[in-house]
């Protein structure tokens, strides 16, 4: 039993070591917690939001979070005037448009968006001329846009029953509206590209949206805003699926000539459906040939084509995704200053997001050039 007494009391010594050790190894991370690498993170943040810097690029309190790029000058003009009362300048701009449809259409958006919060001006502009097609079609739009805002961004688990009550009435006007604007005009398709958000709203049936899309393409085959809402409404997060969405972007990208910008669309139906994690997605070679068909894409378009810039942002978020940052810097440079597009539209924080991910695209391209690569 003393044999057995002095052998236990042996390996208890070691025991009772080890378990003071790791008390001592708890107390110290408890009260003095070994330090991490988020020091040598918000060091490299700083230091490429420096570089950043000294590349004119702006910083996210200087960032323009309602546009994806600077307006035209008389662009700027007309909706400084519409705020004042004055609907002139906006009719006179559209009158000359004409028939540029992706400009109309663009321009006819701004117009309701603006519409949709005050319409003092619109009305005027409406009884000096009842039946102007282009009042018209800015008052259609801007039910559309109405009714979203009455809806809200949020989720619809977060939206109230009063929302959706509105949010549907409204769309249903809005359907007689477009009808009208669509009537007065019969060769413009901006009625019907707002009409998809119609269609996404209230749920059309896929058949009634393959009608409206008809619509949209007899009038404009490669219309680019069109394209894009009709993705939204193929997409699984309205009223499609990812199947559904994929096809559509892959059918309208092959068929579209070179500068129509359609070429983005696969790479939206990519970014609206993907939830991994890494970027092993993007790195596919059909990711990376997609990316390559919208640089030329871009670099073929009309240099003012509205937007234009929306797909510069999004090459740009993709070229850093594939570690190409010495391109995606190029981008970023034709499109800072102004960051309401994807992939930034979907974040809160839209401007730090952006800048985020542009600052560490900046210093990883030093970082190349200092290489020598």
């Amino acid at each position: 039993m003393t044999v057995l007494l002095w052998i236990l009391g042996i390996l208890a010594v070691p025991t009772a070591i080890f378990l003071l050790w790791l008390l001592w190894v708890f107390l110290k991370e408890l009260f003095s917690p070994s330090p991490d690498d988020d020091g040598d993170t918000d060091a490299e943040a700083t230091r490429a939001a420096e570089a950043a810097g000294r590349l004119g690029l702006l910083p996210a309190e200087r960032q323009n979070t309602e546009l994806a790029a600077p307006l035209p000058q008389r662009w700027t003009a007309a909706l400084a005037a519409v705020r004042g009362g004055d609907w002139r300048p906006a009719a006179d701009l559209l009158a000359e448009i004409g028939r540029d449809w992706e400009r109309r259409s663009a321009l006819a958006f701004l117009l309701a968006d603006r519409a949709a919060e005050e319409d003092a001006w619109l009305l005027a502009w409406e009884a000096a001329r009842p039946d102007d097609p282009d009042a018209a079609v800015v008052r259609a739009r801007s039910t559309v846009s109405l009714a979203w805002k009455i809806r809200g961004g949020k989720k619809a688990k977060y939206t109230t029953q009063e929302q959706f009550e509105g949010f549907r009435r409204t769309l249903a006007s809005a359907h007689e509206e477009v009808a009208r604007a669509a009537a007065l005009n019969p060769d413009d398709p901006t009625p019907f590209v707002a009409e998809i958000w119609v269609a996404l709203g209230l749920g059309y049936p896929n058949a009634r949206m393959d009608e409206l899309w008809a619509e949209v393409t007899r009038r404009a085959p490669h219309h680019y805003e069109a394209h894009f809402s009709a993705l939204q409404y193929w997409c699984a997060k309205w009223r499609g699926s990812e199947r559904l969405a994929r096809e559509f972007a892959e059918r309208a990208a092959a068929g579209a000539p070179l500068g129509s910008l359609l070429t983005a669309l696969p790479l939206i139906a990519h970014f609206e459906h993907d939830e991994s994690d890494d970027t092993e997605a993007d790195n596919t070679p059909e990711m990376r040939a997609r990316v390559e068909a919208a640089l030329a894409d871009a670099a073929a378009a009309d240099p003012a084509h509205p937007r234009l810039p929306e797909v510069r942002h999004l090459l740009a978020y993709y070229l850093h995704l594939q570690g190409r940052n010495e391109a995606a810097l190029e981008q970023f440079r034709l499109v800072d200053g102004h960051v309401n597009a994807l992939p930034w539209r979907y974040r809160g924080d839209m401007a730090d997001y952006y800048c985020q991910v542009r600052n560490t695209a900046v210093g990883l391209a030093e970082e190349t050039v200092a290489a020598g690569v």
